[in-house]
């Protein structure tokens, strides 16, 4: 056991040595001696305190967290068949973990002991909120309820561990499954040049002739932006919208409609177990928003604001499309091409124009220098660590007295077996040790077009914009001064607040200031000129109405789905979604689509009920931003505000508390609705 890598709790992970044979029994050795180890804290003393009860629980708990973190990031980068058996086989023991941790009467008694005794008036905020929380999880993994009722639970939570996994195996593979072969050079017709390289060096490591088209983002999104084929959209689109379901060209292969039925089920069930009226309650138990009324007030409060925009925009659309190119009636898969047409048509500018000014090396050192102006710290690359993939490069942050703040890996590029998306995961959390205070880091995955040829990676400024966006969640993570482990970073944050630091990060890729660093042309080395920038910022809210009510037809049918469930009906998926749609979208797509089958957000991802905190951190973003548009974008004193009073706190104290202690007053809409143009 002693040879098995995932049992190295120090250092970082051991990549290249870790193999799917060593996952079940690094897993079953850690949660057996986790459980002896626990019984034995509770043993020896009946008076606990932090230190002989949660200090000893949050060591072991990092100690299980650093064996299965690159198993789990494993199985989303770099997926084989025998990974993903090691990684199911581990789920239901998990889940038989937290439930027996959570349903543990003696340890919550212990809990309760230490936040009524004497030395609870002598711990930190901190160490408050970490016992406040476990309490509260306690009740939330259903410590009270008969033993029946405990055994059900334990039952529900398994069995949702495993369909979670399921749906997003189903999506993945879905996704991968398909692919298009061109040979005739005429279906290319308007597609960009890195479009057309990227198909034809896909074709050539399939060792096939011609282009290859896939349902990978940066291969898919081109084509229905740009291809003057119709078909080849049509069938792209259809192939997409059909993912894991009972459509399309591979129809009930992975379909994910069975699953999504039984989750819903299973959580509404759980929910009235817990005492909660549907799974939307028990999702706002850890959240900003107070009520299901709240979320949903804010949401018809921005459709009410949005809607009327986005249908202007879309009779424009209309209009441009029949006027200008003699288009009949726009379906779906004509909408992200014509509007295309219209954005130059208007602006003079496209992604793909800007893509030579954002080659992803120049994009990466411009981001550090915003880092290093708002916060005073520095960013470097380390070679020769160990990594999982050629492409994968790490990272380390130093303040200005040259400590080191936080480390992570960067993995840029989409490829076969990645799971599609971007993301920041936790590969080792801070937390104070005996032997110190433990570096935190972070694992930034995204899935960008690769270099071609000699050629660097060159980004479209959306994609910029998601690199910014994941690397504010990694800062969040990294720049913690909390020891302790239940609250450091992102851990303990509001799930409606979490993406407050990653929204807030994306603000800087529209001003001059950064761009001047952000940006570099990738043959001249000279920044994004001020009149393509011009061009960039009258487009930046082209659309933005239509791009509103899509999120808000998002966020509404993942609440509505949660909220309204009704076992006698079953979930009603496509029922729910057409009113939502009838309610707040401008764009009908066809009877064929099934967005939902491959929703991994809320199926797959921890956003169940709660796809509306996007919006709802948007709305705290916005308004950080804004101090910065007062004060200067670089202003240090108000970077230093933002660091220590939200970046730095992690979960340790509530997010409208930390906002507030930023912001001076509590967050408001205003700036949000101006930096999308739907200000009144």
């Amino acid at each position: 056991m002693m040879d098995n890598p995932l049992l190295n709790s120090t250092g970082l992970p051991r990549f290249t040595a870790i193999r799917p044979e060593h996952v079940e029994p690094a897993i079953d050795f850690l949660l057996a001696d986790n459980r002896v180890q626990i019984g034995k804290l509770l043993r020896d003393t009946s008076t606990y305190t932090w230190d002989t009860l949660i200090a000893p629980i949050e060591a072991l708990d990092e100690r299980l967290n650093r064996a299965w973190s690159p198993v789990s990031h494993l199985n989303a980068v770099m997926n084989s068949e025998k990974l993903r058996a090691a990684y199911n086989a581990c789920l239901p023991k998990l889940s038989d973990y937290a439930t027996w941790m959570g349903q543990n009467k003696q340890l919550y008694e212990a809990y309760k002991q230490i936040a009524e005794g004497p030395e609870y008036a002598q711990l930190g905020g901190a160490q408050k909120k970490v016992i406040e929380n476990a309490l509260r999880d306690f009740h939330l993994s259903g410590v009270a309820l008969p033993p029946d009722q405990q055994a059900r639970y334990k039952a529900i939570q398994q069995e949702l561990s495993a369909l979670t996994a399921k749906f997003e195996e189903n999506v993945l593979d879905a996704t991968q499954s398909w692919r298009k072969q061109v040979t005739d050079g005429s279906l290319l017709a308007g597609l960009p040049d890195t479009a057309r390289a990227l198909a034809r060096q896909t074709a050539e490591q399939k060792n096939l002739a011609g282009w290859v088209f896939t349902l990978d983002y940066p291969s898919y999104a081109p084509v229905l932006k740009y291809a003057d084929s119709r078909e080849l959209r049509a069938e792209m689109y259809q192939a997409y919208i059909t993912r894991a379901s009972d459509q399309g060209p591979h129809a009930g292969r992975w379909d994910n409609a069975p699953l999504m039925e039984k989750l819903l089920s299973l959580r509404h069930e759980l929910a009235q177990l817990l005492g909660y009226p549907h799974f939307a309650a028990l999702s706002l138990a850890k959240k900003m928003a107070r009520s299901a009324i709240q979320v949903l007030d804010f949401l018809h409060d921005l459709a009410r604001r949005a809607k009327p925009v986005a249908e202007r925009e879309l009779r424009e659309l209309q209009r441009f499309a029949r006027e200008r190119h003699g288009a009949g009636t726009l379906e779906a898969w004509d909408v992200a091409y014509y509007s295309e047409k219209l954005r130059q048509h208007t602006y003079a500018v496209s992604q793909e124009e800007l893509r030579p000014w954002f080659p992803l090396p120049r994009v990466l050192t411009g981001m550090f220098a915003v880092v290093e102006r708002l916060y005073g710290l520095s960013i470097h690359e380390v070679k020769n660590v160990e990594v999982w993939h050629a492409d994968v490069r790490f990272f380390e942050i130093r303040d200005g007295e040259n400590n080191l703040r936080g480390q992570f890996y960067l993995d840029p590029y989409a490829r076969e077996h990645k799971r599609g998306g971007a993301w920041m995961d936790e590969c080792v959390a801070r937390m104070r040790t005996r032997a110190g205070v433990q570096t935190p880091v972070a694992y930034l995955t995204c899935n960008f077009s690769a270099p071609i040829g000699e050629q660097a990676s060159l980004l479209t400024h959306d994609e910029v914009v998601t690199l910014f966006h994941e690397f504010g969640h990694g800062l969040h993570h990294m720049l913690t001064r909390v020891d302790h482990l239940g609250v450091s970073g992102i851990n303990g944050v509001a799930w409606d607040a979490v993406e407050l630091p990653s929204q807030f990060m994306e603000n800087w890729c529209w001003e001059r200031e950064a761009l001047d660093v952000i940006s570099g042309h990738h043959q001249t080395h000279a920044p994004l000129p001020q009149a393509l920038l011009d061009k960039m910022l009258k487009a930046r809210n082209f659309q933005s109405g239509m791009h509103m009510v899509r999120q808000l037809e998002f966020a509404l049918f993942d609440f509505r789905l949660h909220l309204e469930f009704d076992p006698g009906k079953g979930a009603q998926v496509r029922e729910l979604l057409q009113q939502v749609r009838d309610a707040v979208a401008v764009v009908k797509p066809p009877e064929f689509e099934r967005f939902a089958n491959s929703f991994t957000h809320i199926f797959a991802g921890g956003y169940a009920a709660g796809y509306y905190s996007y919006l709802w951190a948007e709305v705290l973003s916005s308004d950080a931003y804004a101090k910065f548009e007062e004060r200067g974008i670089f202003d240090q004193t108000t970077g230093a505000e933002f660091l220590h009073t939200v970046l730095e706190q992690g979960g340790a104290r509530d997010a409208l508390e930390l906002f507030v202690a930023f912001r001076g007053r509590e967050p408001r809409i205003d700036a949000l609705l101006r930096h999308h143009g739907l200000a009144a």
